[in-house]
């Protein structure tokens, strides 16, 4: 296992704890407010200080970080759950109108950046972090997709692939059986980048108002309520702020960690 590995399950499952924990256990009860307490740096009592409101920021961040994950989670199973079967087929069918059909639609949706549509399927829809999900999911479905398609490609013409269908086998029995596995690992790896994105996306849709909203914490309304109190309160933009980076580097760590561990190619180079 690599350092990148290690560090980054580390991160990553400190972050998962402390959702799973806010189900059951916080400091204090996220929403109540106490505004003899407010504004209160890290101390005793709260030990990641209090907001202007008197709320215990810790149990801000532990109920914003089920939040973001929940939010980022869903958004890539939508991804993936769409995006992979469309990059089979492409692949299946290389160069037909289908396949210029899906990679054009991919384009179209490259061709704009991520939080812009996103805001954009916020604005319209409405805010809220189920059409969060939605926004981020839709810009995920062209990711995995593409993925999926380049990789499928590589394999379509590898001897086993010939024989299956030399067998008789049917291009979508092919895509399920052989050539889904073998992508398998390269969907783990980038699922685990988006999972990382989908939580920057989130906190940025929260930050103008579009994700989460109250009284459900978020980190990115955290930072968007800390912005004016930066100057004498530091500490309400440094804890969500610090939850964000070290989840985003968490991540993206654990990412290249399965990513050197699980292709063999780079197994062989460091042997």
């Amino acid at each position: 296992m690599t350092r990148n590995l290690i560090l980054g399950a580390v991160l990553s499952s400190l972050v998962l704890l402390a959702a799973v924990l806010s189900f059951v256990w916080t400091p204090f009860d996220h929403a109540a407010m106490n505004i003899p307490a407010k504004l209160q740096t890290p101390n005793a009592q709260h030990w990641l200080g209090t907001d202007h409101f008197g709320r215990d920021l810790m149990a801000m961040i532990m109920v914003g970080a089920r939040t973001s994950i929940a939010v980022a989670l869903v958004a890539v199973g939508i991804g993936m759950g769409a995006g992979v079967p469309l990059g089979l087929a492409a692949a299946a069918r290389k160069g037909s109108w289908l396949d210029e059909l899906i990679m054009r639609g991919n384009d179209l949706v490259f061709a704009f950046p991520s939080l812009v549509i996103a805001i954009l399927i916020t604005a319209v829809l409405g805010a809220g972090a189920v059409n969060a999900i939605i926004a981020i999911g839709i810009f995920n479905i062209p990711v995995f997709a593409r993925i999926t398609r380049g990789a499928a490609l590589s394999l379509w013409e590898r001897e086993f692939i010939l024989a299956a269908r030399v067998a008789g086998k049917s291009a979508a029995r092919i895509s399920a059986e052989h050539i889904l596995p073998n992508v398998m690992n390269l969907l783990i790896v980038q699922g685990t980048i988006q999972f990382s994105l989908g939580i920057l996306a989130e906190a940025g849709l929260s930050y103008v108002g579009l994700g989460a909203q109250p009284p459900t914490p978020s980190w990115g309304r955290m930072l968007a309520d800390a912005q004016t109190m930066v100057s004498f309160a530091p500490h309400l933009a440094l804890v969500p702020g610090m939850a964000i980076i070290l989840t985003v580097l968490g991540l993206n760590l654990l990412g290249d960690g399965l990513r050197d561990h699980l292709d063999p190619k780079l197994r062989v180079a460091r042997a």
